[in-house]
């Protein structure tokens, strides 16, 4: 099995194909077209205990097994022959440059398009970065604790399943590729910005962790559909505490809360 993610590093990973999802224009993919005028959110009377009474759409948010995010406490370390019994080999590549980036506050998310053809191979299947958003605090957790931001990377293969890989960031140095998008964030909900001429290399932004926790979960939004790769980096990335508040002055807790893990394993790679 495996995993080609940008260019040029290489890393032994864990991967299962899992059953096809619809990608939405929100967060995580697209909603069927039924549920685009229902309201959900973080809070009361819309927030993540209630969506699955929102729409019948929705009902995976409460009656699934295999939701995100997760605490990734307990990961069970994974190398050599067990990882190869495991998933097979996946290597992950990162090497593209942006030079368009475009941004919109959809209400829920700060999410992110560029015009670099980023992708990920998983046992032979091909996937297509889509787009990335942020949450703030985070959605996963490890020892309970949430980092202040963490980003996610939606990738869609042709026939509709997901992996996301997701990264997590903490207050320290300043981060130059969180730069161009700190500058140029959406005023409020609904704005747009469209971003020409950049020189963006997305190896640093997405850059390749060494060390990474891999299990089967879902979106993290409505219709929480499950299926979904999930690719949790263990290394949280610096930012400065000027681009933290950059962000976190335009994201107000829209971060859903862990799910049970239930019978699932969730797999450390690379430690």
């Amino acid at each position: 099995m495996k995993i080609l993610w940008g260019l040029p590093f290489v890393l032994i990973l864990a991967v299962a194909c899992q059953p096809a999802a619809d990608l939405p224009d929100e967060p995580e993919a697209q909603a069927p077209a039924s549920t685009h005028d229902v309201h959900w959110g973080y809070a009361g009377e819309e927030g993540p205990g209630h969506w699955a009474t929102l729409s019948p759409e929705y009902t995976t948010c409460d009656a699934g097994r295999e939701q995100s995010p997760v605490d990734l406490t307990n990961a069970v370390p994974a190398s050599g022959a067990r990882l190869e019994r495991r998933i097979g080999t996946t290597v992950l590549n990162v090497d593209q440059r942006a030079r368009v980036m475009d941004l919109v506050d959809n209400g829920h998310t700060i999410q992110i398009t560029n015009d670099a053809p980023l992708s990920l191979d998983v046992d032979g299947e091909h996937f297509e970065l889509v787009q990335y958003h942020f949450h703030a605090p985070s959605e996963h957790t490890i020892d309970g604790e949430h980092a202040p931001l963490e980003a996610h990377f939606v990738h869609k293969s042709a026939d509709g399943k997901l992996a996301v890989g997701a990264l997590l960031f903490e207050e320290g140095a300043h981060n130059a590729a969180v730069e161009h998008i700190v500058a140029s964030l959406p005023s409020g909900p609904e704005d747009r910005r469209h971003i020409e001429g950049l020189d963006l290399d997305m190896s640093e932004l997405r850059p390749l962790p060494r060390h990474y926790y891999q299990y089967e979960g879902s979106l993290t939004t409505p219709p929480c559909t499950e299926g979904v790769q999930w690719f949790v980096s263990a290394e949280r990335r610096p930012i400065s505490p000027e681009q933290m508040t950059a962000f976190t002055s335009r994201l107000h807790d829209n971060n859903r809360p862990v799910q049970p893990v239930g019978d699932r394993e969730i797999t450390l790679v690379g430690q």
